[in-house]
This record gives structure tokens, sequence and C-alpha cells, in this order.
């Protein structure tokens, strides 16, 4: 009798999940679109729209607003969820906040939100660069709100003195994801700097606001737990979103949440006290971002 060898099955790959109905967006288009299109490349601006593989670009562009991104289009951090570029940047353009203050000024924007990749490689983390484009927008339209969507600043504590001292309504920073994935999504941060960050800006006397991506693997109550720290140190504020896969190289999409459950989670937030959640698998940090310049201090 022979003995044949034993050929194990192949183990299958677990299946991705597939995108569900409720994520599709309309492809962005108009006139409106156009003339935003035009303004960010005649003035040589980056957006997050772009870069970030925003899918709410459409709508936002189509309404005339945009997300400016300050301080170039390449990164120093290399988070996992992320599609802005990764690597050491070359750019530092002093002229960038007058073309950004003049851009916005010829949009007619109520509401202006900026935002920046990391500059850990700069002493001030570009904080000079960041008060100096919120002062000039404020010059030039003195009518438009300002929210601030600032990066890690790496326990610099003042560098962000200095970046929240422009006179932005609303100062932002996502921690996006709970504390036992930081790791993994954010491998260069950590979780309880953020939450000294947003601390520290509160006690500033600032309008606060974080967002937090679902669908990376968290559970209920890690999420849960994560807004309890976040209302511990002071925020007011909070966006939550459907994690979105935007290479192959990043992240796979571990779950998608439905629109109910981000409905629950809206109301859990608001129970722990929570001035305002903006919750729904398309909501992104500056979506809708007019809406939060009225939360109380």
């Amino acid at each position: 009798m022979i003995d044949l060898p034993v050929i194990q099955p192949e183990t299958a790959a677990p299946a991705r999940p597939r995108k569900p109905d409720w994520l599709r967006v309309k492809l962005p288009v108009g006139e409106e679109y156009a003339a935003v299109r035009r303004l960010v490349d005649e003035h040589k601006l980056h957006t997050i729209c772009e870069s970030g593989n925003c899918p709410n670009m459409g709508e936002c562009w189509g309404a005339g607003t945009a997300t400016f991104m300050i301080l170039g289009n390449i990164c120093t951090r290399s988070c996992s969820f992320c599609a802005v570029a990764t690597g050491r940047p070359t750019e530092y353009d002093l002229d960038e906040p007058r073309r950004v203050a003049e851009a916005i000024q010829l949009m007619k924007v109520k509401h202006a939100v900026i935002t920046s990749v990391n500059r850990d490689e700069l002493k001030d983390r570009g904080a000079s660069v960041w008060r100096e484009t919120v002062v000039l927008t404020k010059q030039l339209s003195p009518g438009t709100t300002i929210e601030t969507l600032i990066p890690d600043v790496k326990a610099n504590w003042d560098a962000l003195d200095v970046m929240i001292s422009g006179g932005q309504e609303v100062i932002s920073h996502n921690i996006e994801t709970v504390g036992s994935l930081y790791r993994l999504v954010r491998p260069q941060a950590r979780y309880d700097r953020s939450l000294e960050q947003i601390r520290r800006t509160k006690l500033a006397g600032h309008r606060t606001k974080s967002g937090i991506m679902l669908g990376l693997g968290e559970k209920a109550d890690e999420l849960y737990q994560a807004m309890d720290d976040l209302v511990a140190n002071g925020l007011d504020i909070l966006t939550l979103g459907q994690y979105l896969q935007p290479t192959k190289r990043h992240l796979d999409v571990a779950e998608f949440i439905t629109p109910d459950q981000f409905a629950h989670y809206k109301e859990e937030g608001l129970k722990r006290g929570l001035k305002y959640v903006e919750s729904g698998p398309l909501v992104r940090s500056s979506y809708h971002a007019e809406r939060h310049v009225n939360v109380p201090v």
C-alpha cells in the first residue's frame, strides 16, 4: 500500500465587505464646481478634498466651498488610512497665506475650513504660517467664519498656542480612531497626546472639535470610551464617518457601519455630554462645518 501525501485545502482569503448602496456619491459636476476648480488651479492651492480623496468633493465644491490644505501636499507622517502623500516636504511657501486668503475672498464663502499636512521637520510645526493664514483671511473677509483642522504638534505646546491664536471660531484636531487601534492606524501619533492637545485648546477658551472614522475594527464599547475621554478633555463637537480605503496599499475596511448604527452613536454621544454630533456614513471632518460655528463654547 502506497502512502500518498496529504494535501491540505487552500485557505481562502476572507472576503472583503462589499460597499453598500448608501455610500454611493454623485460625480462632481456643475458651474460652481468648475468655478472652484479654476480658483484652486489659478492660485496654485492644495485642498484636502483632492489630496484626501474625499467622497463629498462634488457636493461641497458644487456648493462653492472647499477645505484648503496649507503647508504643501506632502506629509511627514505615514498614517495607514490617509491618501495624502508621505515623504520629505520641500515646499515651505511664505506667500501661501496671502493666496489662500485671496481665494477665500474671491469665493465669497461664509465659512472656510483650513487644514494642513504634518510638518514634523519644522521647529514650530508650521505654526507661523497657520496663524498668518487665519489673520489674513479675517482681514480680507471679516464676515467669514473659520474652522482650522490642525495636526498633532507632538507636544510642542508653544507651537499650539501660536496655531490657535489667529481668531478662528472652531479649532479641530481629529483623534481618528479608538485608543487600541492607534499603533495600526496612526503609528506616529499617540492617543493620550491628541487628547491633551484638545484639552489645552479648550482651556485656552476655544470651541473644540474632533473626528473619528468607523469601520476600522473598533468595538462599540471602545467608541463609547473614546467619547467619554473626549468629553473629559473638553470636546464640544464630534464627527463620525465611515472609513473608506483610498488605495489597496491602505488599511482594509473591516466593516461598513449602517446609517441606523450611525444614528445610534449620535444619540450615545449626546447622552455622554457632547454638545453636537455629526454622524453618518459620508460625514467627514469638514462636512457641514458651517453648522458647528454656533455651538456654545
